[in-house]
């Protein structure tokens, strides 16, 4: 399993919801993908987080680092090529990152869920 396959699983797995991946290696040299993802509330936000670290470290993908843990609305998991952003819905709506990058390929995510 691609590590893109293994977060799009934990998340979906976890009732995360609008999971989109963006192809970012024309923008970034220092990760490929972004993955974005809504949590309907603060428990489900950190269940998913959650789920994504289990899921990583039992396929042998590393997190080099997490940011947004207490109280946040919006969590941002670093796993190398690869950047997470798992938001509560109104934080989503505010930074519209899909908006920011929206010259930038998606990546099928529909395929990689169950």
């Amino acid at each position: 399993m691609t590590k893109l396959e293994c977060i799009v699983k934990a998340m979906d797995d976890k009732l995360a919801t609008n999971i989109v991946a963006i192809d970012m290696r024309e923008a970034s040299p220092i990760f490929d993908t972004f993955v974005l993802a809504t949590a309907s509330n603060a428990r489900l936000l950190h269940a998913i987080k959650d789920s994504v670290e289990d899921a990583l470290a039992e396929n042998g993908y590393e997190v080099k680092g997490i940011e947004g843990l207490r109280d946040s609305k919006w969590i941002l998991i670093d796993c190398g090529d690869i950047v997470c952003h798992i938001f509560e819905n109104d934080e989503r709506d505010a930074y519209n990152l899909e908006k920011l990058w929206s010259d930038m390929p998606r990546l099928d995510v529909a395929s990689m869920i169950d």
